[in-house]
C-alpha cells in the first residue's frame, strides 16, 4: 500500500531526471559545443561530458560512490565494459573513469533531443540492422584506441527486457577488439543502477547512492575471444552476484 502512495511521487522524480538531463547540458552548453566540432578537441568535450554527468547525478538526488578507481592507470587505455540496466549507467561511466573514451552506443541514442545531437557527434554509434554500420564501427574504435582514447562497450548489446536477468550473454565484438589491438579489459559492475533507476519509465525508482565497482584490468595475452569474453563475464557476473 505504501508503494503506491509512492508512486505518483516516482514519476514525478522520472520525470525530473529527463528535465536535469537538459539542464545539466546547458550547464556546460558554450563548451561542450565548441568543443565537438575538432575531433582534436574531443579530451576536452570529454572533461565536460564529465562535469556534466555529475551534474545529472547530484541534481536528481544520486551519491556516486567509486570503488578501486585504483585499478585504472591514467596513461593507459583500455576496453571499458559493464553491466547495463539503467540510463544512468552512461553519466556514472563518465564519473568513475578518469581516462577519456568514447562510448560505442546504440543509434537510437542520438534521437534524444539535445543529448543525442552531442551523443551522435562525439561517440561511435552503431546500428545493429546494417552489417556496413557494424564494420564501420569496429574501425571507428581501432581509430580511437589508435590516439589513446578508451573504448567504452556495454558488451550485453542492450538492456535485457527481462529484469530478473542479473547480467546478459556478451557479444563478442569488445573482445575481439581487444585482442587484434593488444588493449587490457576494464570491467566496471554496476550493482545497484537498475534498482535506484530501472530503464522502464513505470517502474518508478529512488534516489540513493549509486556504486561503480571497479575490477582489475584483464589482459588479452594469449587468449582467443571467447576464452576472454567468458573470463571477463565469469569476474563481472560474480561480483554482481556477490
Amino acid at each position: 500500500m505504501l508503494s503506491k502512495l509512492f508512486y505518483p511521487f516516482q514519476l514525478l522524480w522520472r520525470a525530473w531526471f529527463y528535465a536535469a538531463v537538459f539542464i545539466s547540458i546547458l550547464l556546460v552548453f558554450p563548451f561542450i559545443t565548441l568543443f565537438s566540432l575538432n575531433e582534436r578537441l574531443y579530451p576536452l568535450f570529454f572533461s565536460f561530458a564529465r562535469v556534466w554527468g555529475y551534474s545529472v547525478l547530484l541534481l536528481t538526488g544520486f551519491y556516486p560512490r567509486v570503488i578501486n578507481r585504483k585499478y585504472i592507470d591514467p596513461r593507459a587505455k583500455y576496453i571499458i565494459i559493464a553491466n547495463h540496466t539503467s540510463m544512468v549507467d552512461i553519466m556514472l561511466t563518465y564519473v568513475a573513469v578518469p581516462n577519456t573514451f568514447k562510448f560505442v552506443g546504440k543509434v537510437e541514442l542520438a534521437k534524444i533531443p539535445v543529448f543525442g545531437y552531442y551523443y551522435r557527434r562525439t561517440n561511435i554509434l552503431v546500428d545493429r540492422s546494417k552489417l556496413s554500420s557494424k564494420r564501420d564501427v569496429y574501425f571507428s574504435a581501432r581509430k580511437a584506441l589508435s590516439d589513446n582514447i578508451s573504448v567504452c562497450i556495454y558488451p550485453e548489446g542492450g538492456v535485457p527486457e527481462d529484469r530478473s536477468v542479473d547480467l546478459a550473454p556478451f557479444k563478442i565484438g569488445a573482445f575481439r577488439l581487444a585482442i587484434e589491438e593488444g588493449v587490457s579489459v576494464l570491467p566496471i559492475a554496476f550493482p545497484n543502477n537498475k534498482r535506484h533507476h530501472p530503464y522502464d519509465f513505470l517502474m518508478g525508482g529512488m534516489p540513493g547512492m549509486l556504486r561503480a565497482h571497479i575490477m582489475p584490468p584483464i589482459s588479452p595475452k594469449g587468449k582467443n575471444e571467447k576464452d576472454l569474453r567468458d573470463e571477463c563475464y565469469a569476474v563481472l557476473h560474480a561480483h554482481l552476484l556477490s
